[in-house]
């Protein structure tokens, strides 16, 4: 999806008020559970962890919450199993859907993504089936700030490691490999810069525009997969209008 399509969404989770966030932490506590189960509680030497604490303190969830998330994961506050699981299938039109999700029940959310899908005009396809028209990178958001020269920030970005930079009106969208993503966010950060968001995305190499009637069903698909719990991001190469951007 475009940089301008993700500030958009930014600013969207931000409006819905505290439900979302409350949600959104609880997305976020899942990722730190699986982060911590497979490289430890420590982020000086987990940089999985290390990342999604960034992303989780750009998200406003408050320190108690992440340290609270760390030890239920380390066992201090109980046993918590989630697996990982990337689904991928067709929406309306052809359109491609990636879901990520984190689950500690695989049968309820095979299940439920399937529904979603097929309710709303799509089918669940295989492994592979559409991620090889999407590539795996870093995105990083700043918001625009009162009197930010262009060509500062994008000097910035790029001094500090991004590979691309993509300006919009009310935000920069710094693009880098995934392996970079943690090294550009603290350069960027030492050089001033405001994050909004940090994470590893599925940016589709080419999208596709659906007709007037395919749309509002496809939203509604992306809307349904996004409450689910078990979802934590859903990718797709749809070229949305601003006023619906996902």
């Amino acid at each position: 999806m475009s940089g301008h399509s993700k500030w958009n969404n930014i600013k969207q989770k931000k409006a819905k008020g505290d439900a979302a966030r409350s949600k959104v932490f609880t997305k976020i506590g899942r990722e730190i559970a699986v982060a911590v189960k497979a490289g430890g509680s420590d982020p000086a030497t987990n940089s999985t962890l290390y990342s999604i604490i960034q992303k989780a303190r750009l998200n406003n969830m408050p320190n108690d919450n992440i340290t609270r998330s760390i030890k239920k994961a380390s066992g201090e506050l109980g046993e918590v199993n989630y697996e990982s699981i990337l689904y991928e299938g067709y929406g309306v039109g052809g359109s491609a859907v990636i879901v990520d999700c984190l689950t500690d029940n695989k049968n309820r959310t095979a299940g439920d993504v399937r529904s979603f899908i097929t309710k709303h005009g799509g089918s669940l396809g295989t492994t592979n089936c559409v991620s090889f028209m999407f590539d795996r990178k870093g995105v990083i958001v700043a918001e625009r700030q009162s009197g930010q020269e262009e060509d500062t920030i994008f000097e910035l970005a790029i001094d500090a490691g991004a590979d691309d930079v993509q300006i919009e009106d009310e935000a920069f969208i710094m693009y880098t490999s995934p392996t970079n993503l943690n090294t550009v966010v603290k350069n960027l950060e030492a050089g001033g810069v405001t994050l909004v968001s940090a994470q590893v995305d599925w940016i589709p190499q080419n999208t596709i525009v659906l007709s007037d009637e395919q749309l509002p069903k496809f939203l509604r698909m992306i809307d349904a997969l996004e409450e689910d719990d078990d979802v934590q991001n859903v990718y797709h190469n749809v070229e949305l209008p601003d006023e619906d951007e996902e």
